[in-house]
């Protein structure tokens, strides 16, 4: 499985991705290569002799401001991604139908709860994962839904929203392959189009009170390629392709392979089975880096605490805007926000 089940979520400690969706590991990844550019930088200090292409000071001496990011992305920095099928969630329901023998809907739901891939006459609403209804239960919201809450959020990660400004941290395009367009531009539309479920999202008043803090509801531009990557899921049901228990992940500097959503090779609740972008290292990597730069805000006893610092409660306003306003049902997935990072083996 490539998502946590809720009854184990209490048992993750930090140490367990809640979910290894390919869409969900390229961001986390992304923001792990954020991290790592801000550790070469905070090692060699202002007068580092060798900037990073990506990612430099927000200012280039003085005091740094008070709960104002030290980092922040070049301005000449572009962020694009690539997937070989389309999310999963709202924005492939119709490719979901299509390929389903019986489009009939599936049985109603009850009020406020997330869907899985079923109940075909209801969309623009959040789903959970994994969509098959004889799966364990979980609440890792769709590919599409996390992805909707990026065009409010940026790709930054709260963690590393405290080191590295979000000006400029929005996707700007995702590139799918021509077929899955021709197939499911309604649904993409839908999901993620400034007209679709996100609409009340770009009303003026709500976009007034985002930019006083930096935020905004910007929509990605969906572009397609005719290429076609060699181990993408056919759109045609083949009997002779298996769906892989293993994800992957690479950066400039790291490299995993991960099954059940910690290192392959290690049991679950190993603490050195985790990955590099689990919470617990995320937050110890950017706990090192602001240590060096002078940043307190991530110095906390719990993640919770940390994730309910003062630094964090405008992002937190967009995104219960988001939730209230465009993406709903959205079901918290709570239950992994009481560790420290002093109960488990370290490394990084």
């Amino acid at each position: 499985m490539k998502c946590l089940p809720q009854n184990k979520i209490g048992l993750a400690n930090g140490n367990i991705l809640h979910d290894s969706h390919a869409e969900v590991l390229a961001i986390r990844s992304f923001n792990r290569f954020l991290l790592d550019e801000c550790a070469e930088l905070a090692r060699g200090g202002f007068g580092n002799e060798n900037p990073s292409a990506w990612i430099k000071w927000r200012i280039r001496g003085g005091k740094q401001a008070e709960h104002r990011p030290p980092f922040a992305l070049q301005e000449d920095v572009k962020i694009h991604m690539y997937t070989s099928q389309t999310p999963c969630g709202d924005a492939s329901m119709e490719l979901t139908m299509s390929s389903q023998e019986d489009s009939t809907p599936w049985a109603v739901r009850q009020e406020g709860e997330m869907l899985g891939r079923g109940n075909f006459d209801q969309l623009g609403v959040v789903r959970r994962k994994p969509a098959r209804p004889d799966a364990p239960q979980t609440l890792s919201k769709s590919c599409s839904d996390k992805l909707a809450m990026k065009e409010c959020t940026g790709l930054l990660s709260g963690v590393v929203s405290c080191l590295v400004e979000v000006k400029g941290t929005w996707l700007s395009t995702l590139v799918v392959p021509e077929e899955e367009w021709r197939l499911g531009k309604v649904g993409m539309e839908r999901a993620w189009g400034r007209n679709g479920r996100m609409a009340p999202l770009g009303a003026q008043e709500v976009q007034e009170r985002w930019r006083q803090h930096g935020y905004q509801f910007r929509p990605f531009d969906i572009q397609t390629t005719s290429r076609t990557f060699a181990f993408a899921k056919p759109i045609t049901p083949d009997p002779n392709v298996l769906p892989s228990n293993l994800s992957t992940l690479r950066t400039p500097r790291r490299q995993e392979t991960i099954i059940n959503g910690v290192l392959q090779g290690r049991k679950q609740f190993d603490p050195k089975g985790a990955s590099c972008v689990s919470r617990r290292l995320l937050w110890k990597t950017a706990l090192d880096v602001a240590l060096l730069v002078g940043v307190t805000v991530l110095v906390k006893r719990t993640y919770a605490e940390m994730k309910g610092s003062h630094e964090l409660k405008a992002r937190e306003s967009i995104k219960k805007d988001v939730k209230e306003l465009a993406l709903k049902p959205w079901a918290r997935n709570e239950g992994d926000e009481e560790f420290t990072l002093v109960t488990a083996t370290q490394h990084g």
